[in-house]
């Protein structure tokens, strides 16, 4: 049986996008079921495959996990080869707290600065703690890249989890045009200019729904 990933809104749903281009990227095969969110079907259409009613969700010979980071560490399981944290045990704790800080944190950010893949590029003003939560992310691809850098052009070098966990971030750096320093920004580049992310925003940006919460 294939695997099946539950996804939202392609245009708007970054936890959708983790475990997505994570699949897409370590060319594993899996059917897709898009189900758009904020309409008054959204939660009964997602129920039956999870409980929780919401997405991401992914379904595996019976097998179903929910929520963006436990989609990642099943996969890295089921799929070795994929290789989704480092090997060594300092590295691999660095970058599963830098993934769990993605994953509970920054919610200022998430907030004013929603994923919207047909936003025209351009800076808007933000509340100061935003720029704060900005400077943070901008930070930890700075001290990633410095020290991965002759590895890879990922966080860690070779693509893992935590980029998974970032390219959403990513794009909205380049949607909101926060300020990076110089390896962050090649970050920000090295993520826009991935096959399968051109084709995640292509896929958003012909979207018809409209969800104007995160329209601004």
């Amino acid at each position: 049986m294939a695997i099946t990933l539950i996804i939202g809104n392609k245009n708007y749903s970054s936890w959708s996008l983790r475990p997505w281009l994570f699949l897409k990227h370590h060319g594993i095969a899996f059917e897709e079921v898009r189900i758009p969110l904020y309409r008054d079907d959204t939660s009964a259409r997602i129920v039956p495959f999870s409980p929780a009613g919401k997405v991401p969700v992914l379904l595996d010979d019976g097998l179903t996990v929910w929520d963006s980071l436990a989609i990642l560490e099943y996969l890295a399981e089921r799929f070795p080869q994929t290789q989704g944290w480092p090997k060594r045990q300092a590295e691999r704790a660095k970058a599963r707290s830098l993934a769990a800080e993605m994953h509970s944190g920054f919610a200022n950010l998430r907030s004013h600065c929603g994923m919207n893949c047909r936003r025209q590029p351009a800076a808007k003003v933000l509340p100061e703690v935003v720029y704060k939560e900005a400077a943070r992310i901008n930070t930890i691809w700075q001290e990633c890249r410095e020290t991965y850098a002759a590895d890879g052009p990922w966080l860690l070098g070779p693509f893992s989890i935590l980029d998974a966990m970032y390219a959403p971030v990513a794009l909205r750096f380049y949607s909101y045009q926060l300020e990076t320093g110089n390896l962050a920004q090649a970050y920000v580049d090295t993520v826009l200019s991935h096959p399968a992310v051109k084709e995640w925003i292509a896929s958003g940006q012909a979207e018809t729904e409209i969800i104007q919460a995160f329209e601004e």
